[in-house]
């Protein structure tokens, strides 16, 4: 599931989702940003419905962007079920990478399946 997130429909779409959420903070004027706004649609394609691949214009929704404390673009999370942050990367990132993050957020990423 691919979403536009804004300001005014986060909640509707972030605390209603049961399933990891990795959201792309970027900028239309942001030459790095446009690169990895490339690779969301095949992250999408990994994932499915199992969790919801999502991007934020930070130039038209400050509050969000204030919400998760932006500084620079592009800026990733992953977000787990209990709506913690799991992972971060700030620049550009292999699709190899935001398939990490995203397991990372499912649970399973390399240390958790040895660790529990």
């Amino acid at each position: 599931m691919l979403v536009d997130l804004d300001d005014n429909n986060y909640s509707t779409h972030v605390e209603s989702f049961d399933g990891p959420i990795f959201i792309d903070f970027y900028s239309p004027t942001c030459g790095p940003c446009q690169e990895l706004l490339v690779q969301l649609p095949h992250l999408d394609n990994v994932f499915k419905d199992s969790a919801m691949i999502a991007k934020v214009d930070v130039t038209q929704n400050p509050k969000l962007a204030q919400k998760y404390e932006i500084r620079s673009v592009p800026f990733c999370v992953s977000i787990g079920k209990d709506k913690m942050i799991k992972d971060y990367e700030l620049g550009a990132a292999s699709v190899d990478r935001l398939v990490r993050m995203v397991k990372k957020a499912e649970g399973k990423s390399f240390f958790s399946r040895l660790f529990g």
